[in-house]
């Protein structure tokens, strides 16, 4: 191979796996992992292959696409080529397409294998929940409300899974959960849309924060997170403890609930917030868990 093959071929490396957001592999795995392990799932096969998907071919397929048809968007917007994500070269589209569709197939054919009807249904949507948010013809991320509630799923139908997969029956619990981590889903989605409404706008693009404006999708953002802590409730103590972990993401996008549709890009500081924020309650709800387990 020759050092121009070996150039590109490390060039296509960087920008697939950028494309799949490294920084938010967590937030999918996680998810599934933990629900299968407190539904009653062993650390076997069915916990490593599914693992693994969510980790980087479930990520790749999502955010590539993405990166693929937002292209043209992502090249003026001053917020991609870091950690939010990467504008994905023209010439590696195919590359990335190619590789999302591959990576994906052998581990949900794995998962089909190993799951029931019932698994595959939950893995069903929330592989289409992927492909449809960004995919020419659907495009449901240009559609308000019906994108955040498509960024939610995207990460409450993994642990979903993880439940079906471990044959878990659905308890009040358990949808009480389910449902409070989808509010939490749809807040942080909407928040996210505040600082691209201006850039969104001027592109014809859709969003659930072009049709409210800035500050009420804050404040809408703010309600759900309110909402979120308030249905995990009915979880049950220890697990309602985990409403508490809702009033820093509150607190943190607090600040723009006035915010000028015109200063939409000065939400950017608390979505960073945001990402990090993430970090320590994903430790915190382990640390949760944990306690429900030796609760037994």
């Amino acid at each position: 191979m020759s050092v121009s093959q070996t150039g590109g071929a490390s060039a296509a490396l960087r920008q697939v796996v950028g494309s799949s957001r490294p920084v938010s592999w967590i937030n999918t795995a996680y998810p599934f992992a933990a629900a299968y392990l407190l539904a009653g799932g062993g650390v076997d096969v069915a916990l490593l292959v599914g693992t693994l998907y969510f980790l980087v071919p479930y990520n790749l397929l999502m955010y590539g696409i993405n990166d693929v048809f937002d292209f043209e968007s992502d090249l003026r917007n001053p917020r991609k080529g870091g950690i939010e994500g990467i504008v994905l070269a023209r010439r590696w589209h195919r590359v990335t397409l190619w590789s999302a569709v591959l990576s994906n197939l052998p581990f949900l054919l794995a998962l089909l294998l190993i799951g029931t009807a019932t698994s595959a249904l939950v893995l069903a949507v929330s592989v289409f929940a992927v492909v449809a948010y960004s995919a020419p013809g659907l495009r449901f991320k240009e559609r308000p409300v019906l994108d955040s509630a498509t960024s939610a799923t995207h990460f409450v139908s993994p642990a979903v899974f993880g439940l079906a997969l471990a044959g878990a029956a659905p308890t009040g619990a358990a949808v009480a959960a389910m449902v409070a981590f989808f509010l939490w889903g749809m807040a942080s989605q909407a928040f996210g849309a505040v600082q691209d409404v201006v850039a969104d706008r001027s592109a014809g693009i859709g969003s659930i924060a072009t049709w409210l404006g800035a500050a009420r999708t804050v404040r809408l953002a703010m309600a759900l997170y309110v909402l979120a802590g308030v249905v995990v409730l009915g979880t049950g103590f220890p697990g309602a403890l985990a409403g508490l972990l809702v009033v820093p993401y509150v607190l943190s996008v607090a600040p723009y609930r006035s915010l000028p549709d015109e200063d939409c890009e000065r939400a950017n500081g608390g979505w960073r917030r945001f990402i990090w924020l993430n970090m320590v309650t994903g430790f915190l709800l382990t640390q949760l868990f944990i306690w429900i387990a030796l609760r037994g």
